[in-house]
């Protein structure tokens, strides 16, 4: 995949984020989660040391609050926002494209994990007709096609819950593990 910000982007998108109103940095990286509509969520390890050199640079401060650290633009943040205000342009761009990129490489993976649900629910559906001659093949499709779209719905809910938590960072790897255990004990039932 390719990276999802050029080089320095992600510096320069920072100071955008922050000029809205101070953030602390789980609050940044929650905010480009969204942002990406959580296809992408930048780790810990990439977003505080650019902070951090923002900081260092004087483009932005940063408060203790309790345990949080708050990190707010500067006024020479907002110079170097306003000296750049092209580029931001082209970072905003990037950006979209980057959510489109990312957004096919989902639907590419969804599409294939489809058609290949659908070649499995077509083969049992046919081995079932088979072992029951007085089964109609009309029923069959509209059944099939109500699980297409039951298990359609149930991904795109369990994907959206599971990406809420990964932006909260309460999603651990027990998760894909209880995910396979449940899917295929459900798999095997049917």
């Amino acid at each position: 995949m390719s990276p999802v910000f050029a080089h320095g982007q992600l510096r320069l998108y920072l100071l955008v984020l922050l000029a809205d109103h101070p953030m602390h940095g789980y609050e940044v990286i929650q905010a480009l989660g969204e942002r990406f509509g959580g296809t992408y969520v930048p780790s810990a390890g990439t977003v505080y040391p650019r902070l951090a050199k923002l900081e260092d640079e004087g483009l932005v401060s940063k408060t203790v609050d309790g345990r949080k650290t708050v990190y707010a633009i500067t006024e020479a943040g907002r110079a170097e926002l306003t000296a750049r205000a092209d580029e931001i342009a082209d970072v905003e761009s990037g950006v979209n494209d980057s959510v489109r990129s990312l957004a096919d490489g989902v639907r590419a993976s969804v599409g294939d994990a489809m058609r290949s649900l659908r070649a499995d629910l077509a083969a049992s559906a046919q081995g079932a007709s088979s072992e029951e001659p007085t089964s109609v093949p009309s029923e069959s499709a509209r059944v099939l096609r109500e699980l297409e779209m039951a298990l359609s719905s149930f991904r795109q809910q369990v994907r959206a819950d599971l990406r809420r938590r990964a932006t909260r960072g309460t999603l651990g790897a027990d998760t894909v593990t209880r995910l396979r255990d449940g899917l295929e004990a459900l798999r095997r039932s049917l």
